[in-house]
């Protein structure tokens, strides 16, 4: 006997027995008939004989259970004769296991069968179809009925409703038996059969010598093979148990026999989540935390999981939800889950508004500084989508629905070179290095088939299209495969002939077309067109078809493409002819993961051309949205034209690798920290406008220290998604954009007063103005109403770029949240944030607020009605200067523990005026902030005089 598990199915255990069974039936024990006239009553759990019952002297015949009654029927032994069939039908008790009395029948049962509604009712049916309907406990009176059948009856069985009996005969005919007076229902939930479609059968085909075979045809496959599956395939077996819901938990009393709850009724009976088995190590593989979750962890005690992005779990063959067996777990789509801050919670000269070549400075700059930390093309992706000229051409998915992600990426990178090429020139027109460095001078020359005149004009490209005229289209005709180079060669000359007009002829004529080159830039970019020439995709898909290394030889405006050992033999020619050698420095490859996935792009870079030591071996990564890995080289040349297919190659001219331009930082341009770009200088208020900064006096530099604080608006509202379940989940998190920011002297005569105070000219709608926590309205951004200094974002931004570059230090409360918002990376060693100066994770993992500490420390109320920048960055600064205090008199340690003693005695809040807490008399302090008198009822620090630095400490002590 064996033990079954059926959802997984497979054998558990294998069980000896006593005897061999031939029928079984399940109720209150498994009961099981023998072939000697026997039943066995098995205990469910150990399947171990509780008691044997001798039913008849031979075989049985039937039997059937149901709750606490067993009936069988079965043959008895004649001294001179084969058995025959028992006329009594016996009855055992389960609950007491015993016999009962029996019941009779005439003629012998050889079937029986319970009733399913009524328990102690069962029929009883002989072979020549005499059914009998008794009762259990009251065996001798029986209602008798003829079945009119023409041969032996073979089986017997009732409906589970109880309404109709099915009687089969030898030969195979049904006789179906129920209650006439009513429609017959077989079950209680009745559904229709699903019968299997009918195929259509074969035509039929005589095959002789003389029927060629290409007349029979082959089959379309849209779905993989079954000889092209892979020789260890992943089987998804089973279900994982389902978790306990934790209102039934909550509800969970003690009962008599163990413990009780209340059903929540949030699913049907019998229903449950199938959770899939992601790894058979039984550790599961889950997304990236967000900050704030790693945050919320690292005070946890709990068992750690493996993420995805650990390197061990892309080469997992466990992973489920894959869709296309031969794409690795690396190359698959990554969706990040927003959480309830957005993207920003993810572990990711010119004052042009929209100048692309900008945007992408300080993006390349801040990339830099970041060393290998997230960093965010906010800004860079908002001038971008906001050119018009973009969205003629359907570069955004929201402009351009219907086009591929691949004719996209490379319009776009045609595109961008462009714009980049046009932004210098505006910049300086007489300065040609973006002109040298990223555009292929060619003349495109058309001649007349007819009357040969020929015309030559301009055509400067920045991008090469690959043409694949040299590859053959016919796969019925042998040829040698193209090397790149080759076709290369062809794309950079264009030769074609198509009808055109021609102006002598004056008519439409067959034209000659060609280009020829005068020089190739140190940047040779080129778009892959495969989604235009699909014979291409061959080429792709041969292992080392794109080379590492190419060289390109211009003479006399044709050009010669070079690789591998070509390379070498031209250069060790005894007349070696002037040749440009690239390397290859990266390309990015549209990605199909299945199905039932969307594509992707995922990005191959060889990271060591670009480091600035010299390395010998290639440093090959992939970069698939936030995941980063690396890579051999093998791997990233490797393409499939099932799923990974080259869009974009970049190669770089070999002179230029491990070479960056710093220059720049040491001639930075300052000019406009010194002077107002506002918008509206003819609203100003007197009052608003900030002290600039004096260029003799007060040049910032890496020893200067600036408070700062900004403001927000709200551009775009929090799209939420209810689940089946109740969940919440973030489809489009809340986007927040600058609308004032404040920075302000830290020392000196003038110390606290603004010199940058910009409110940012917003050309988006804003969908909320946050007034109670940024202090604005909509009359604050307008530049027809607004009364104080309203300048671009560019400006606002590249005055921080500036101080950041000088070396400044920030000062502020909560700057890491203030600067991901602005889209700026500032290092940890140029910042100095007073919500981790007075946090103590060991006491609570609570940040202190800006307000709070400002009463307990400084005795002042802020924040009363709104807030304001300038007076949330000059109190940053007190409390940076109370720090210092703390730290130089040698308590620094116990205030804090007393900062969050008093935090959790007011809740973290400060006390409204009139309250218990909050007592004594309040006049106006600086930049109109309420404080409170020392003597007053308020509790706070007391600390000793600075040494060190007495000029900016002002102790309560002194009073």
């Amino acid at each position: 006997m064996y033990r079954i598990d059926v959802d997984r199915g497979a054998v558990v255990k294998e069980i000896p027995t006593q005897s061999e069974y031939m029928m079984m039936k399940f109720c209150r024990y498994v009961c099981a008939g023998t072939n000697t006239g026997a039943v066995h009553f098995l205990d469910p759990d150990t399947l171990e004989s509780a008691k044997t019952w001798q039913a008849y002297t031979a075989k049985l015949s039937d039997m059937d259970a149901q709750d606490s009654f067993l009936v069988t029927c079965g043959w008895a032994t004649r001294p001179h004769g084969p058995p025959t069939l028992e006329s009594l039908a016996k009855v055992y008790d389960l609950k007491r296991l015993e016999q009962i009395a029996p019941i009779p029948s005439q003629g012998g049962a050889a079937y029986i069968q319970m009733h399913p509604k009524l328990s102690t009712t069962s029929i009883l049916g002989s072979t020549h179809g005499r059914l009998q309907v008794a009762d259990l406990m009251n065996p001798n009176t029986s209602t008798l009925h003829q079945a009119n059948i023409a041969h032996y009856m073979s089986h017997l069985i009732m409906a589970p409703s109880g309404n109709a009996w099915a009687l089969v005969d030898v030969e195979g005919a049904v006789l179906i038996w129920g209650t006439p007076r009513s429609k017959i229902r077989y079950t209680e939930s009745m559904r229709p059969t699903e019968f299997a479609d009918e195929v259509p059968a074969p035509l039929h085909m005589g095959v002789d010598s003389d029927l060629p075979l290409s007349t029979i045809g082959m089959p379309y496959y849209r779905e993989k093979l079954l000889s092209a599956w892979s020789e260890d395939p992943v089987y998804e077996v089973g279900f994982l148990p389902p978790k306990i819901d934790p209102d039934i938990l909550k509800h969970m009393s003690l009962s008599t026999i163990g413990f009780r709850s209340r059903n929540p009724r949030k699913t049907l009976r019998n229903q449950m989540d199938k959770l899939s088995i992601v790894d058979s190590t039984g550790m599961a593989l889950a997304a990236p935390k967000f900050l704030s979750e790693k945050n919320h962890d690292a005070h946890s005690e709990v068992e750690k999981e493996r993420r995805i992005s650990d390197a061990e779990a892309f080469t997992n063959p466990g992973l489920v939800g894959s869709t296309k067996a031969d794409v690795p777990i690396m190359y698959r789509l990554m969706e990040i889950k927003y959480s309830r801050y957005g993207v920003d919670d993810f572990d990711f000269g010119c004052l042009a508004e929209n100048c692309l070549l900008c945007e992408l400075g300080y993006l390349f700059d801040m990339l830099e500084k970041a060393e290998g930390q997230k960093c965010h093309a906010t800004n860079f992706l908002k001038a971008f989508s906001s050119l018009g000229e973009a969205s003629k051409l359907q570069l955004t998915e929201e402009t351009s629905p219907q086009s591929t992600l691949e004719v996209r990426l490379q319009a776009a990178n045609r595109f961008l070179l462009k714009q980049v090429h046009v932004d210098h020139q505006r910049i300086a027109p007489t300065d040609g290095k973006a002109d040298q460095t990223l555009v292929t001078h060619a003349c495109i020359n058309m001649r007349c088939t007819c009357c040969y005149q020929e015309t030559i004009r301009a055509s400067p490209k920045h991008i090469i299209d690959i043409s694949y005229h040299a590859v053959n289209p016919n796969p019925r005709v042998r040829s040698s495969t193209p090397a790149f180079s080759r076709v290369l060669k062809d794309s950079f000359e264009g030769e074609s002939n198509q009808r055109m007009w021609c102006d002598q002829c004056r008519r439409y004529q067959i034209v000659q077309s060609w280009e020829t080159v005068q020089n190739v830039p140190p940047v040779l970019m080129i778009n892959t067109g495969l989604n235009k020439k699909a014979e291409g995709r061959q080429l792709w898909s041969n292992p080392g078809w794109l080379p590492e290394r190419i060289g390109i030889i211009v003479e006399k405006g044709r050009v010669l493409c070079l690789e591998g050992e070509a390379i070498r033999v031209s250069q060790r020619s005894r007349q070696p002819r002037p040749m440009v050698i690239y390397d290859l420095v990266g390309l990015v490859a549209d990605v199909t993961s299945g199905e039932h996935q969307k594509p992707h792009m995922v990005s191959l870079i060889n990271v060591a051309i670009s480091s600035q030591k010299r390395q010998e071996e290639a440093q090959w990564h992939l970069f698939n949205d936030f995941l980063v890995r690396k890579i051999d080289k093998e791997e990233a040349l490797r393409f499939a034209t099932t799923w990974k297919t080259p869009t974009v190659v970049a190669y770089q001219h070999q002179g230029a690798s491990h070479a960056i331009d710093d220059t720049w930082k040491a001639s930075l341009d300052t000019s406009c920290l010194f002077m107002s770009h506002a918008l509206n200088s003819f609203n100003i208020l007197r009052e608003n406008w900030p002290c600039m900064l004096d260029p003799l006096t007060e040049q910032p530099g890496p020893d200067t220290h600036v408070p700062i604080d900004t403001e927000f608006v709200r551009l775009q509202q929090e799209e939420i998604e209810i689940l089946a379940t109740g969940d919440r989940q973030v489809i489009r998190p809340t986007r927040e954009g600058l609308a004032r920011v404040s920075v302000l002297r830290a020392s000196g005569a003038y110390e606290g007063l603004p010199f940058i105070d910009d409110y940012i000219s917003i050309s988006e709608p804003v969908v909320d103005y946050v007034t109670k926590y940024s202090g604005l309205n909509a009359d604050d951004l307008d530049p027809n109403k607004s009364v104080h200094p309203l300048v671009p974002l560019k400006v606002a931004y590249k005055k921080l770029w500036l101080l950041l570059n000088l070396g400044c230090v920030f000062i502020g409360h909560g700057l890491t949240k203030d600067f991901r918002n602005v889209n700026i990376f500032v290092p940890k060693s140029q910042m100095v944030d007073t919500v981790t100066l007075f946090y103590n994770p060991s006491r609570s993992r609570r940040n202190l607020s800006l307000r709070f500490l400002a009463w307990y420390l400084l005795k002042e109320k802020i924040q009363s009605v709104t807030h304001d920048s300038i007076e949330d960055a000059f109190t940053a600064l007190k409390l940076w200067r109370k720090y210092q205090e703390f730290e130089d008199a040698g308590i620094l340690e116990e205030m804090i523990d007393e900062i969050y003693t008093a935090g959790r005695k007011y809740n973290y809040k400060v006390p409204e005026k009139g309250s218990e807490k909050w007592s004594g008399r309040l006049t106006v302090g600086h930049h109109g902030s309420n404080t409170p008198d020392i003597d007053s009822g308020v509790s706070g620090p007391t600390t000793p005089i600075s040494k060190k630095h007495p000029e900016y400490f002002d102790s309560p002590a002194k009073d």
